[in-house]
Parts: C-alpha cells; sequence; structure tokens
C-alpha cells in the first residue's frame, strides 16, 4: 500500500539553499576546518555528506575528509540482525582521534539513529567533539539528542512519514509529508 502524499515541503532549490546555509553556519561554528570530519549515515545522510563536503571546499577552498557510515549492525530498534545480510564495512580514511566529528542525517526522529551512529563512531576512535547536523527534524524524540545544524524543524504527527527523496538514489530533490492511505474493507 502506497502512502499518500499530504504535502511537499522542499524542493530542489529549498534543499540547495539549506545544505548552502549549513554548510555555511558549520565553517563559522568551526573554526578549525583542518580539524573536522564529516560523517554522512547510510543511506541518505551519505549523499548529503557529499554535498555539504562540495559546498565547504568551494567556499572555504578545503577539502574535508568524508567518512560513510553503516549503522546496521547497532541498531537496537531492529528485532534481530540479519545474519544473511551482511553490513557495509565502514570506512575509515581519516584518523577520528582528536578530531572534531560532524554526523549528517536526513531525518531526526526518535534519535535511535544518532545513538547507534555515535556509538559506532566511538568504535572508530576517540573523537574531540561530535556533532549533529541533520536536513529535517521531525521531533517525537525518545532519546536526549539535538542537532546542532537543522535544515527545516518539521512538526508531525506520529503518523506520519517524512519522506526525503534525492537525485542521486530517487531521481528527484524534495521532501515529502506522507500518510498511510486507509484500506476501506469492501463489502
Amino acid at each position: 500500500m502506497k502512502n499518500k502524499v499530504k504535502a511537499r515541503v522542499m524542493d530542489n532549490g529549498k534543499i540547495r539553499r539549506t545544505l548552502v546555509r549549513i554548510a555555511t553556519e558549520i565553517a563559522e561554528r568551526n573554526r578549525d576546518l583542518k580539524n573536522l570530519v564529516l560523517v554522512g549515515i547510510k543511506t541518505r545522510g551519505i549523499y548529503l555528506v557529499r554535498r555539504i563536503a562540495d559546498i565547504l571546499e568551494q567556499s572555504e577552498g578545503l577539502e574535508v575528509p568524508v567518512i560513510t557510515l553503516d549503522i546496521t549492525p547497532y541498531r537496537d530498534d531492529l528485532k534481530k540482525f540479519d545474519k544473511n545480510k551482511v553490513p557495509e564495512k565502514n570506512e575509515v580514511k581519516a584518523r577520528l582521534d582528536g578530531r572534531d566529528v560532524l554526523l549528517i542525517d536526513d531525518v531526526l526522529f526518535t534519535g535511535r539513529t544518532i545513538r547507534a551512529a555515535m556509538e559506532a563512531i566511538f568504535d572508530l576512535g576517540r573523537p574531540r567533539t561530535i556533532q549533529l547536523a541533520v536536513l529535517i527534524d521531525r521531533g517525537h524524540r525518545e532519546l536526549p539528542i539535538r542537532p546542532d545544524y537543522i535544515g527545516r524543524l518539521l512538526p508531525t504527527s506520529r503518523r506520519e512519514r517524512v519522506d526525503v527523496r534525492l537525485k542521486e538514489i530517487d531521481g528527484v530533490d524534495e521532501v515529502l509529508i506522507t500518510e498511510p492511505q486507509v484500506k476501506l474493507n469492501k463489502k
């Protein structure tokens, strides 16, 4: 059953402008960009982190290291980890000890994904700081996690979904609020 689109809250232009604003805030708060490592959380965080890294390189003239992170084995909200599905190995091309790490994801909801990402980060090293940037903060936190950089605060009901679609995966850049369609019983 498909979800019903309730609203299109961001299009390509809004997403691009939002990422430029986030990158500007990152550069302003992190004076020592040479100590910064950007970490994109699989799946859509990987594409957002690459876009932010490109913006920082263009505006600051500095290539910031990028890491992609698969948090599947660290999740606490999955019933059982499927032994047949092997998570991607987290490739670490940059040393994390003593570095400022910036986690990047598409949507912040309960906070469980970020908790798992922090656990994975600590398995890879001991960063000086960990910051968080999200394209969408939709509320409904179950854990005390707060983003440092927010693209858009988007209050939603628990029934609603926030679907981030990116051109690298979905062929289009947009953010939708959707809701499951109610299936009526035919008599």
